[in-house]
C-alpha cells in the first residue's frame, strides 16, 4: 500500500505547498543569476562596442588660408644656452654614452605598411629610468632657465611666443610607386576647443569615390605647457577585398596601453602617429634655432604595436616648388643607419607657414615610397 495515501489530506497540501515554493524559489534563483549574467555580458559588449568606435570628430568651418611670410626672429645661440643643449647635436650626442641597440623593423608586405609604424631609429623598448632622456621635461627646464636670463637679454633676442593657432587643416597630394604608379590625397586637421585639442589624420590611396586603401586617425587630448598630452588614439584601415582593421592606443596617467593590450611605462613627451606632426610643429615654433643642420630632435613615439624613442636630424633646407610658389622647408631624415625593410620617415617644416609639415615621404627603398606634398594654402578657422 502507498504510504501516501495513509498521510491526512492537510500534510499532503502542505508538502505539496513546500515543494511548490522550493521550486518557485529555485526558478526565481536561476533567473536571477541568469539575468545578471546577461546584464553582464551586454555591458562588456558596450564597452567593446564603445571603445571599437571611431571618436566623433569635431566639426569645424574653414573661413581663410594662411599666407607664407616671414617667421619671428630665432634667438642667438648664445642668449638661449640651455634651450640648445636640451637636445644635443650630432657631434655632442657622438661623444655621449653608446645609444640602444636599434630594433628590428618588420617588412613591408604590402602598400599600407609604407604609411604604418616607422621604426627607423626606434630602440627596442623605452627607458623608464629616472636617467632616461625626457625632451619635454628637459625643454620645460630649457624655459625656465630663458626666462630667468630675459632681464639681461634685449627683447630681440627672446624666442617667440608661441600661442596654439585656431583650428588648421593642411591638404597633401600623394604620389609614389609600390608595383606600379601610385596616387592619392591626404591631410591633417588640427582642431582646438579650450584646453583640449584633436588631430585627425586621413590617407588614400586611388580615387575618392572608390580607393583602394585609405586610413583615417584620430588624437585626442589635453594641451599643456609641455605641448599635446595624448590620451587616445584611433585608427581605422580598409584596403579593399580585406577586411577593415582597428587599433586604438590608450594614454593613462602612468602607462600607455598599446593595441594589442600591452602596458609600456608613459614617458613624459610621449606622442602618437598623429600628435608628433603638430607637436613638433609647436617645438620648433617656440625654439626655430633647433632647426639647424646637423641638430637632431628626440621624441616618445607609441605606436599600435610598440613605444619607441624616435630621432631625426636636421639634413638641410630646400626650397620646393608648390602649386601656389616656391617654398623653403628644413629636411628632417631618421638619424641611424637605414636597416633592410625598415621604413624611413622624412619630414619638411616650412617656416613661413608656421612650421607646418609641408611634406612627408614614407620610404622601403627607391621603389617602395608614397611621397605627400602640400597642394594648396593651409586653411583656417575664425577662431
Amino acid at each position: 500500500m502507498d504510504g501516501g495515501a495513509l498521510m491526512p489530506a492537510s500534510r499532503q497540501t502542505r508538502h505539496a505547498s513546500h515543494r511548490t515554493l522550493a521550486f518557485a524559489v529555485v526558478i526565481a534563483a536561476v533567473a536571477f543569476l541568469h539575468l545578471f549574467a546577461t546584464q553582464s555580458i551586454a555591458d562588456r559588449m558596450a564597452d567593446f562596442a564603445a571603445a571599437a568606435q571611431m571618436p566623433a570628430r569635431l566639426a569645424v568651418a574653414y573661413v581663410r588660408t594662411i599666407e607664407p611670410e616671414a617667421p619671428p626672429a630665432a634667438a642667438p645661440v648664445s642668449a638661449t644656452p640651455a634651450v640648445v643643449s636640451a637636445v644635443p647635436s650630432r657631434r655632442a650626442r657622438a661623444a655621449a654614452a653608446p645609444a640602444s641597440a636599434a630594433s628590428a623593423a618588420e617588412p613591408m608586405a604590402e602598400l599600407i605598411a609604407l604609411v604604418d609604424e616607422p621604426k627607423l631609429s626606434a630602440t627596442e623598448s623605452m627607458p623608464t629610468t629616472a636617467a632616461a632622456s625626457e625632451p619635454a621635461t628637459m625643454i620645460a627646464a630649457a624655459d625656465q632657465a630663458v626666462e630667468a636670463a630675459s632681464a639681461a637679454a634685449s627683447p630681440a633676442s627672446a624666442p617667440p611666443a608661441f600661442e596654439w593657432p585656431a583650428s588648421t587643416r593642411v591638404s597633401y597630394v600623394l604620389t609614389g610607386n609600390y608595383r606600379g604608379e601610385v596616387s592619392g590625397q591626404a591631410r591633417v586637421e588640427w582642431v582646438r576647443q579650450g584646453p583640449r585639442y584633436q588631430v585627425n589624420y586621413d590617407f588614400l590611396v586611388g580615387p575618392e569615390f572608390a580607393p583602394l586603401i585609405s586610413r583615417r586617425a584620430t588624437s585626442e587630448g589635453r594641451i599643456e605647457a609641455a605641448g599635446l598630452v595624448p590620451e587616445r588614439y584611433d585608427e581605422e584601415t580598409n584596403v579593399v577585398f580585406r577586411e577593415r582593421r582597428r587599433a586604438t592606443v590608450m594614454f593613462e596617467t602612468a602607462e600607455v596601453v598599446l593595441a594589442d593590450g600591452q602596458r609600456k611605462a608613459r614617458i613624459a613627451g610621449v606622442q602618437d602617429t598623429a600628435s608628433q606632426f603638430i607637436q613638433l610643429t609647436w617645438l620648433f615654433t617656440l625654439h626655430p634655432e633647433l632647426l639647424r643642420v646637423g641638430e637632431t630632435i628626440e621624441f616618445p613615439l607609441a605606436l599600435p604595436r610598440g613605444m619607441d624613442s624616435h630621432v631625426y636630424e636636421v639634413v638641410g633646407e630646400e626650397t620646393l616648388a608648390m602649386p601656389f610658389g616656391s617654398l623653403a622647408a628644413f629636411h628632417l631624415k631618421p638619424r641611424g643607419e637605414k636597416k633592410k625593410n625598415a621604413l624611413a620617415v622624412e619630414i619638411w617644416f616650412a617656416p613661413s607657414l608656421r612650421y607646418l609639415p609641408v611634406r612627408i615621404r614614407v620610404a622601403q627603398d627607391e621603389s617602395n615610397y608614397v611621397d605627400m606634398l602640400i597642394d594648396r594654402k593651409p586653411e583656417m578657422a575664425a577662431s
